[in-house]
């Protein structure tokens, strides 16, 4: 079978004039494109790297592919961005891995997937949304201390952008624990990340992940603790975290958890895969405060770079080598469109 690889690139050079240096944060390295190439050319198939944007499509009028793999993240800071792929695949019937436009676009809005997990009965934490104003703002930040009691918030709470994947805008200083430092965080990420900002309840407890993969019916691959090596009640997985993940935090998975909370945590996290309509994988995290699973977000092109992603290591840990797993998820694919 003749598979493109639909992927973006994390460029060299400096970044956009302005941009917070983790502007390409989602974007891919290229060990990643590499070993996934790898993987599919090992299980017998023509492999070729289509990119995004222009490139992706013109390579597909050019030559369509029989089938395309797709961990494209997309650029700038549309909040569709990352349905941008299957929708060209879509429009021009070629198959392709992953959830579709919807389940992307909704997915990557924070504050929509959180509402759609609501209502489906999965715990959120409680929290508000807060637009930018048309310029930077540069007022006295006087009128955001009461915006918290308004929405019936207390501190700590945590902000973040709406509609980042990777954690990116996640900082450390997006824990807010005090009044004074409310508006000049939330205006940092208006200004740095021209979006709207999500702010939330602070849930202090654990914060696992759950790698899912397949369909009809989909399966928990694993659970996976996000261990801080140094114990705290204000542990963040922020980006520095990611970053050096290796000097402050040890993963667990199995998580080390009683069973009655596995089980809630893995029943929340098939509800919302399911009332997403997300297809072949997708990990989501939560925190578990008093022994219940509060719903953060979801990630349906969650990241496979061979050695650093979550998805991965979770997968590494549960005996699942990087191969194994991304052969899971091109089959799990190609048994939808009932291929062979």
């Amino acid at each position: 079978m003749k598979i493109g690889i639909a992927f973006d690139l994390k460029p060299d050079g400096p970044l956009p004039p302005g941009a917070p240096d983790d502007w390409h944060e989602e974007f891919d390295a290229p060990v990643t494109i590499r070993a996934i190439g790898d993987v599919l050319r090992g299980l017998g198939h023509d492999v070729r790297e289509l990119g995004n944007g222009r490139p992706l499509l013109e390579a597909l009028l050019r030559d369509p592919p029989d089938f395309v793999f797709n961990f494209a993240e997309g650029t700038g800071t549309s909040r569709s961005r990352e349905a941008r792929v299957p929708a060209v695949c879509e429009m021009l019937g070629i198959p392709y891995t992953g959830s579709d436009p919807l389940a992307l676009a909704v997915a990557l809005e924070k504050d929509l997937t959180r509402r759609l997990a609501l209502d489906a009965g999965v715990m959120v934490p409680a929290g508000l949304t807060l637009s930018p104003p048309r310029a930077a703002y540069d007022g006295d930040f006087a009128e955001f201390p009461p915006l918290l009691a308004e929405a019936g918030l207390t501190l700590p709470v945590i902000a973040k952008p709406v509609f980042e994947g990777s954690s990116k805008g996640v900082r450390n200083r997006c824990l807010i624990e005090k009044p004074e430092d409310f508006g000049p965080t939330v205006a940092f990420l208006w200004n740095n990340y021209h979006q709207t900002v999500l702010v939330e309840e602070f849930i202090a407890g654990d914060e696992v992940t759950v790698g899912i993969v397949g369909n009809d019916p989909p399966r928990v691959l694993g659970v996976m603790r996000i261990v801080p090596k140094t114990a705290t009640d204000r542990f963040v997985y922020s980006l520095e975290v990611k970053r050096d993940y290796q000097n402050h935090v040890e993963y667990e998975c199995p998580a080390r958890l009683p069973a009655d909370i596995l089980r809630e945590v893995e029943a929340a996290a098939l509800t919302v895969y399911d009332a997403l309509g997300c297809r072949d994988v997708a990990r989501l995290d939560f925190r578990i405060r008093d022994g219940l699973p509060y719903f953060i977000e979801t990630n349906p092109l969650p990241g496979l770079n061979p050695e650093t992603s979550d998805l991965v290591i979770l997968a590494r840990l549960m005996n699942v080598s990087h191969a194994e797993l991304v052969g899971m998820i091109f089959a799990a694919a190609a048994e939808r469109y009932g291929i062979k």
